[in-house]
Parts: structure tokens; sequence; C-alpha cells
């Protein structure tokens, strides 16, 4: 089972569970994870999702073999849905590795100060990034920074991606659970038309380009392909 979901107080949590691959997204864990936004979608019980894992968040789009057949469509069908959902995200990990694969989708996002680092590593695995991250990276981050953090790869810690806008909240190792509920709670208990108009407004004002940025890396994608080295 690559996805387990749990509901609980109006919070639904998904848990990527492949932390062998450092949850990264194949074709089964896509297809799991647009079933359960599909679910949430048509649920008005459910006010929060929130995202769990064990080693990592989410390593971003599973590059082993065998190859995902047609990222790109499964990134615009995954990720689009994820940023305009209409319940509130409070992502939250159990260890400390971030990829590509955790867009912060404009809620709360929290990790611990301990062991968090983060890296995107596409440009020297050559392959392109997906899911609107250059435009959200862009809008978190600002340009420059973007453009440093896709194209060096470096590993970053959980500091620094505070003081870059990319985390609202650090906490320590031993909160984070506590933390991560009460956050979940809190736009739990929120009215829900209230908690999407927000949302939706500011991802319309903050994200004007997220669907001309799926478009442009879906084309980046077909453009340069996969030029890794075979196995």
């Amino acid at each position: 089972m690559t996805l387990m979901s749990e509901r609980r107080e109006g919070v639904m949590t998904l848990t990527l569970n492949r932390p062998d691959k450092l949850n990264a997204i194949n074709n089964t864990l896509a297809q799991d994870l647009l079933d359960a936004l599909g679910a949430v979608a048509g649920d008005s019980s459910v006010r929060v999702v929130r995202r769990c894992a064990a080693r990592a968040l989410c390593a971003g789009r599973d590059v082993g073999r065998p190859r995902i057949a047609t990222p790109w469509s499964w990134c615009k069908r995954w990720h689009r849905p994820s940023c305009v959902c209409h319940s509130p995200w409070s992502p939250r990990c159990t260890d400390g590795r971030w990829g590509r694969g955790s867009n912060g989708c404009w809620t709360p996002t929290w990790w611990w100060r301990d062991a968090a680092h983060f890296r995107l590593p596409e440009a020297s695995l050559g392959v392109f990034v997906t899911g609107g991250l250059s435009a959200t990276l862009q809008a978190m981050a600002g340009l420059a920074r973007a453009r440093a953090l896709l194209l060096l790869g470096e590993v970053f810690d959980a500091e620094q991606a505070l003081d870059w806008g990319l985390l609202y909240r650090v906490v320590d190792d031993a909160d984070r659970e506590a933390a991560s509920w009460r956050v979940a709670t809190t736009l739990a208990a929120l009215d829900p038309e209230v908690a999407r108009t927000f949302k939706q407004v500011l991802n319309q004002i903050g994200l004007p380009a997220f669907d001309r940025a799926i478009e442009a890396e879906n084309g980046a994608q077909r453009q340069l392909g996969d030029r890794r080295k075979p196995d």
C-alpha cells in the first residue's frame, strides 16, 4: 500500500508509504494520491488534508527504473488539484529530508529544527521540475533564489528555508506531532467557506502563472527527456 489514510476531527491524514524510496512518486502512488484528492473534493466533512510520511516527506517523482509513464500528465493531474483543493493542506513529515515533492500549496508548513534538510536536484539529474514549481518557488523565495536552488541543487537546512520564506515555522523534533496536529485542528475549526475563499483568492493573486508554469514544465520535460545514463 503506497498511501494510507486516516480521518479524525475533520482532518484527513494522508501518509505516503514508500520509505525505502524516500516516498518518491511512481505511477501507483500518483494514482492513489489523485484518488484521495478526488474523494476529499467530494467530502464536505474533510476540512483539512494533512500529508505525512516516514524518512522523507517526498523526494519528487521516481526517476528510477522502471520509468514513470508520461510523468508530465500525472504531475498536472496531481499537483494542480493539490494546490487548488478546497481543503487547506498542513504538511508534516517524520524525518528530515525534502525533495521536489513538497509543494507548500500556500498553507502553514511546519518542520523541526534539528533534522530537516532540503534539496532540489533535478538539474543535476538531467530532468526538469514538475507540478508548477517554477511558479510556486519564485512566489515564495523570489526569482534569484529560485534560480540558485534549482540550478545548483545545494542542500540547505530548515533555518535557511524559513529565512527564505519556504516555511512558516520551524519546531523542535519533540514538538513536531503536537505542532502539526495543532495547526490542522485550527484550520479545521475555520468556517469551510471562509477557508476555501481565502485559499482561492491567495492562489489567484499569488500564483497567477501556476497553470502556465505546469504547461511550460511539461513542454520542457518533453524537450529534455530523461538524459540520465542507463542503470
